[in-house]
């Protein structure tokens, strides 16, 4: 009987090894996808800037493109 109970023993020990190794890796998974994720937050926040500069470009490319027809109109230049 002693020796099944010191054969438990020495199997709960193992998994109790094995757990604290799997406790590490999550940990460690957990620190990478946060980095991940504020990766992630930062390009997106990259590409809102980007978005909004093309949107204002497109604002002052229409902004030229009514002055020209207007010049053209009191010119009298069809195009």
């Amino acid at each position: 009987m002693e020796n099944i109970e010191s054969l438990v023993l020495e199997h709960l020990r193992s998994i109790r090894a094995d757990l604290g190794v799997v406790k590490d890796d999550v940990r460690e998974i957990k620190t990478r996808l946060a980095n991940v994720e504020m990766s992630i937050g930062q390009v997106t926040q990259h590409v809102g800037h980007v978005t909004s500069m093309l949107a204002t470009q497109q604002v002052s490319a229409d902004k030229v493109g009514d002055r020209i027809e207007r010049i053209e109109r009191r010119l009298e230049i069809h195009a």
